[in-house]
């Protein structure tokens, strides 16, 4: 069991994380001087965010990063990336970031018309992935131990011809719940973050007004950054949200109840 009164730098873990939010993450958590395992199908952008991390400060040092190639719908994979990423935490992983997800490829389509092998990939990467991710992680995880999982402000808004996606999104937040109970007997807390449409390469793929897309709609005038949601998950991780569990933070600039 990893010893939580370690003085060994902590691991996080983060899968999706060759670029877009998953980037932000690693950047984001080596800023505050965790060792990053980051994780991605696209193994050269994977490599890619772990040379970022590498030239980031922290107090004077380089920070610490490995890149890992995962398929997150795979047991084979998933328990072999959490092999690797404890083993270069010292024999534990202290964050897990479940941040894989299709997103920006995902056909926007009425329910009746929804391709039927498309649905099973949306559900296979964005809702089976961080099961299996967080499966595999769990012998590395003591107490203290911390896990995030990405969902999103969609399952409120039900954001129409997008079933496929936001089904996925809200069956993670009741994976969330149940991790969060299991996980718990052992010090582990498991809560989730739910963006709002946030500034990242795959969302200005998507549509040409990006920036400026929903902005009349939050009490916060202007546009998400990965950075706003990278906040919310260094707070998950830190001791400040140590009570906290089974819980799905919405960061979305007030927009949900507008």
């Amino acid at each position: 069991m990893p010893d939580p009164q370690t003085t060994a730098p902590r691991l996080a873990l983060i899968t999706g994380a060759a670029g877009g939010l998953g980037r932000a993450f690693a950047l984001g958590f080596a800023s505050r001087g965790y060792k990053v395992a980051v994780a991605d199908v696209n193994a050269a952008g994977a490599e890619e965010t772990a040379q970022l991390v590498r030239e980031t400060a922290v107090e004077g040092t380089q920070a610490e990063a490995l890149a890992l190639k995962v398929d997150v719908t795979d047991v084979a994979s998933t328990e072999a990336m959490a092999a690797e990423a404890a083993e270069f935490g010292g024999g534990r992983i202290d964050v897990v970031v479940n941040n894989a997800a299709i997103y920006a490829t995902v056909t926007r389509s009425p329910f009746e018309e929804i391709d039927p092998a498309e649905w099973d990939l949306v559900m296979g990467v964005n809702l089976k992935g961080p099961w299996l991710v967080t499966r595999a992680a769990s012998p590395y995880l003591g107490e203290g131990g911390r896990v995030i999982n990405l969902s999103s402000a969609t399952i409120y808004s039900g954001s129409e011809q997008w079933a496929h996606y936001v089904a996925s999104k809200g069956g993670v937040v009741a994976l969330t719940r149940v991790l969060a109970k299991e996980l718990g007997k052992r010090g582990v807390t498991v809560n989730a973050i739910a963006p709002g449409f946030t500034l990242t390469e795959a969302s200005y793929g998507l549509m040409e007004n990006a920036e400026t897309y929903g902005v009349d709609r939050g009490s916060i005038k202007r546009a998400s950054q990965p950075e706003d949601i990278v906040g919310a998950a260094l707070f998950l991780a830190s001791p400040d949200s140590s009570y906290m569990t089974g819980q799905t933070l919405v960061v979305d600039g007030g927009r949900q109840f507008i």
